[in-house]
């Protein structure tokens, strides 16, 4: 009988740690202000306001705060293409 009673008594402490505000930026982001041309191309219901340069793939990600956890996605056009940055995109180009 202790032993559930301990486990509800650490269920707060358990939720606490679930803060969402623990997200934090992937490794190698710089973070930037989204230009007017890039917040045209981005589909709706993204937070420009978080979004970022991923170093690694060169593309825009953004904090996206679900239910459960918050993580950074890719930043997406309406058409579900992912926006980057564009010297990384003619690099991808010319191989």
């Amino acid at each position: 009988m202790t032993k559930p009673l301990i486990l509800l008594a650490a269920l707060p402490f358990a939720l606490a740690a679930c803060d969402a505000s623990m997200a934090t930026a992937p490794t190698g982001t710089t973070s930037t202000t989204v230009p007017e041309n890039i917040a045209a191309l981005a589909a709706p219901n993204q937070d420009l306001s978080s979004a970022r340069v991923d170093e690694a793939t060169g593309c825009y990600v953004y904090l996206h705060r679900g239910p459960v956890e918050s993580t950074y996605l890719p930043l997406r056009t309406a058409d579900g293409r992912p926006i980057c940055t564009e010297a990384i995109a003619s690099v991808q180009e010319a191989n």
